[in-house]
């Protein structure tokens, strides 16, 4: 499949990732267990952003020096336009993670762990997805159409959500709890602990294995997503990559206020439904960069907005 991306590119990247995770994890006061700050989390929520910026007008000045300003301007634009659209698809799973450690009472000191391990699992994730998928769409590009009804399928459904699962019942849980011991508290940022002889698993262990499933769970909406945009596995790769980089600093920064972002999953739903269609209208017409790029920005701005309206109408009352 025919990618922008060159050996020189695809190094200076994984560098990068590489670089970026060292940091994340020495700066980010990684080494010790510790409540991070909202004011941390934004600083933090800010830089993976201008990060994923710079890398943006780092690619393009590269493509307009070896192929053309116009070959620059049309990666760059999809570059932003996938990024945008992965680091939104990513706000539901940080809503998920939430629930999560809600339902195992886990401090947020004590969190930084397993939000580390799920992310580092997720970039492995999604490298391999997305290559499986590059691949697929190489030999049978129909494969682009059941992507597209999938996600449409998807976005409908999501505008009649469902009510909160109930954890306790969830399969794996349950089939970690009948195989391995299980502590009745947590043993601070320990996933397994020998008492009298015997190897026994936390809650937090439990955690971390409902993080990483509910990353596969998004990753069937998010990657599809994004072919839609292109079907460059570069793209494709370095804009989810650059979106979950900076999930746990977005984490941080909503796990206190996201009651306040309820109507947020009807936005994200219509974002689906509209790349699901945009996949599937493909054969008769091709939609512009700018406007898939607009109409997703204007999507998720007006759910912003409402979603604030309706707040601020919910404290009147």
């Amino acid at each position: 499949m025919h990618s922008v991306g060159t050996p020189l590119l695809w190094g200076c990247f994984a560098t990068l990732v590489l670089v970026l995770l060292a940091v994340d994890l020495l700066l980010f006061k990684g080494g010790r267990a510790h409540r991070v700050t909202m004011k941390e989390a934004a600083a933090w929520s800010l830089a993976w952003v201008t990060v994923a910026l710079v890398f943006c007008v780092g690619l393009w000045w590269y493509l307009a020096g070896t192929q053309g300003h116009g070959v620059a301007n049309e990666q760059a634009m999809l570059f932003l336009t996938a990024y945008v659209m992965e680091k939104s698809l990513a706000v539901d799973n940080v809503f998920v993670w939430i629930l999560i450690f809600g339902y195992f009472s886990v401090p947020l000191e004590l969190q930084r762990r397993v939000l580390l391990y799920g992310i580092v699992g997720a970039i492995v994730l999604r490298t391999v997805m997305i290559f499986a998928g590059s691949w697929l769409i190489s030999e049978f590009h129909w494969i682009l159409y059941v992507f597209g009804a999938f996600l449409l399928f998807t976005g409908i459904k999501m505008l009649f959500p469902e009510e909160e699962a109930d954890l306790s019942e969830n399969p794996w849980v349950r089939w970690l709890s009948r195989k391995m011991p299980l502590t009745e508290h947590l043993e601070g940022e320990h996933f397994l602990v020998r008492k009298q002889g015997v190897l026994m698993a936390t809650p937090l262990l439990l955690a971390l294995v409902l993080v990483e499933l509910s990353d596969i769970v998004f990753a069937v909406d998010s990657i599809p997503a994004v072919f839609a945009i292109t079907t460059d596995p570069f793209i494709v790769l370095t804009s989810n990559l650059f979106a979950i980089l900076g999930l746990r600093a977005m984490y941080f920064l909503m796990a206190d206020m996201h009651d306040k972002f309820s109507m947020l999953q009807y936005g994200l739903a219509l974002v689906l439904a509209f790349v699901g269609v945009k996949m599937l209208i493909e054969p008769w017409y091709e939609m512009p960069l700018w406007l898939s790029l607009g109409t997703i920005l204007s999507v998720l701005s007006l759910t912003v907005i409402v979603n604030w309206l309706y707040n601020r109408r919910q404290k009147q009352h």
